[in-house]
């Protein structure tokens, strides 16, 4: 699931959705029960301490409220803080094994974000974890790697938690990949991406 916003968003329902299940187990149209794990990928799962990040990035502090209603929306939709909330307790114990990817050069979102999520999770009861990989970008992981070919070390490590210890079906499942870009069109790229 997710990358970025997207993967907030994701962790945001994903949480939603045990809160009510963990209660007065609300009618739905699926359950926690069904995902068998969450993976987020350069994800901000707090958004109060992105704030200033954004800002000096160029997002103002101003723009960004504006567009979140207001900083009480910024709690709501980061779910490193709802788990944080003693009220999470019950649904903690509904949620699937979660995984987060991060490149450690992220501009958009510093890599503590995952990090952080992870180290929250876990206080919580849940069997979380982040995967932070040197010198990857924002856009690295599912972008440029890709098209680099060979190997794709995030793919892997996917495939590893997917497959277990099928070691066939792992191998059967990630091969070798052609590359697809020139490496100094790659390298050029990362030169002029912001993220």
């Amino acid at each position: 699931m997710g990358q970025s916003a997207g993967a907030h968003i994701a962790a945001c329902a994903l949480l939603d959705q045990a809160v009510k299940e963990s209660g007065e187990k609300e009618s739905t149209s699926w359950s926690v029960s069904q995902i068998k794990a969450y993976f987020g990928l350069s994800g901000g799962y707090n958004l109060l301490n992105l704030v200033d990040h954004f800002h000096n990035r160029g997002l103002y502090r101003s723009i960004f409220l504006s567009i979140m209603e207001g900083e009480e929306s910024l709690r709501k939709f980061s779910p490193e803080l709802v788990v944080q909330d003693p009220k999470f307790r019950n649904a903690a114990s509904l949620l699937p094994p979660i995984v987060l990817f991060h490149g450690t050069d992220d501009y958009s979102i510093p890599s503590d974000a995952s990090k952080n999520f992870a180290d929250s999770l876990q206080g919580a009861g849940v069997k979380a974890e982040s995967i932070l990989y040197d010198g990857k970008t924002h856009t690295d992981l599912f972008l440029q790697d890709p098209l680099r070919g060979g190997k794709d070390e995030m793919f892997e490590d996917l495939v590893a938690y997917i497959h277990g210890d099928d070691f066939a079906a792992r191998a059967a499942a990630a091969p070798s990949r052609r590359r697809l870009v020139p490496e100094f069109m790659l390298k050029l790229a990362r030169s002029i991406s912001p993220f």
